[in-house]
Formats: C-alpha cells, structure tokens, sequence
C-alpha cells in the first residue's frame, strides 16, 4: 500500500515570481519524491506497510530504531502539508474565525507574524515553522529536521519549511526574504481555517 506522492495542488510556475518552477520541480519531483520512495521501501513487509502514515509518524517518534523510517515518513508528510499551506494569489491576512483567534491568542496579526518569521529565522540549520493549534490555543512552533507537531499532540494548521532547497534557487541565502515573500503571496489561509476548524 505505501504512500503516493501527491502531485503538487497546484501548476509548478503558479506561485511565481515567490517561488520559482524551478524551486518547485526540484523540490516536489526530486526531494519529496526521494522521501516517499524510501519510507515506502522501509515499510515494506513490516506491521507499518497498511497504516496511515500519521499514525506511523506518532508510533515511531522517538525511536532511535525507526529513525530512518521517522525520517523519511515525516518528510513525505511534512512537505505534502507544506504544498497545501501555499497557493496562488495567497498571504496578506485572514479572514473570519481564524482572523479572530489570531487576534485573541497573539495579540493581532502583526504580532503572530513577528512570531511566526523569528521561528523560521531562529530554526538553526534546516527545518520548519509551524503555526498549530495546541490544547485550544494557537502557537507559532518551530521544529528541526523531519520533526513535526504531530508528534507533540498538536493540531498543525500550516507550515513554512525553511530547508535551504526550499529557498535557495530563488532566495539564495536571504531565509528573511523569503519568509516575507510567503506570507504576504503564498500563504493558503484557507488551508488553515479549514484545519483549525476540522480539529
């Protein structure tokens, strides 16, 4: 059974000048398509081959023996959720119930932005920023490497990866400028009202 990589919900030129064909081609085709073809081989004939790969991800987390596994799932996860949380025509600011709760729970968009950008500045070497739902409230995460907030009981409503090959094509080494660049374009702010309000 496995898991598929899912094709990009979107055309790979459609969130240009943000983030490039190029960037996308090489990201969804070359990179997340390495991680799915090996957490597929690793699952292979064993108890995790039939699961949903979420629940793998909680079931191995932490275990020095499924690292690899953990690895690669959660990057196959990880990188499907992050294509979701853009879209064309996207960022600037929400609207409705999640326009609210951001307002409640930091202060005011501006605030949740601030936060939000220092953890994807602050992330030392590679990884993510997240903003998710934990225990009711919303809070700016931010993990390294494969990690994710699945892992920590947390609802994730949308993610930036801050990888290098996320950026580099287009951004070289200015992680800031394209941190700014997918909040005020990319951001599916839809994406996020729809998870916040499936949780």
């Amino acid at each position: 059974m496995g898991y598929e990589l899912p094709p990009l919900p979107y055309a790979y030129d459609a969130l240009e000048p943000h983030v490039s064909k190029s960037t996308l081609e090489f990201h969804h085709d070359k990179h997340h398509a390495a991680y799915v073809s090996k957490y597929n081989e690793m699952i292979q004939g064993t108890e995790f081959e039939s699961k949903p790969i979420e629940e793998v991800i909680k079931a191995i987390a932490g275990n020095p023996d499924k690292q690899g596994m953990f690895n690669n799932g959660a990057q196959a996860w990880n990188h499907t959720f992050y294509w979701n949380s853009m879209k064309p025509n996207g960022g600037g600011t929400p609207t409705g119930d999640l326009a609210s709760k951001i307002d409640a729970d930091f202060g005011g968009f501006d605030k949740f932005a601030e936060a939000f950008k220092s953890a994807g500045a602050t992330q030392f070497g590679s990884g993510w920023a997240w903003l998710v739902l934990d225990n009711g409230t919303l809070k700016v995460t931010k993990t390294a490497n494969a990690d994710n907030p699945l892992t920590q009981g947390q609802v994730p409503l949308f993610t930036m990866d801050v990888w290098e090959h996320a950026y580099y094509l287009d951004y070289q080494n200015s992680r800031p400028n394209y941190m700014d660049a997918f909040l005020k374009n990319v951001v599916n702010w839809d994406f996020a009202a729809q998870n916040m309000a499936a949780a």
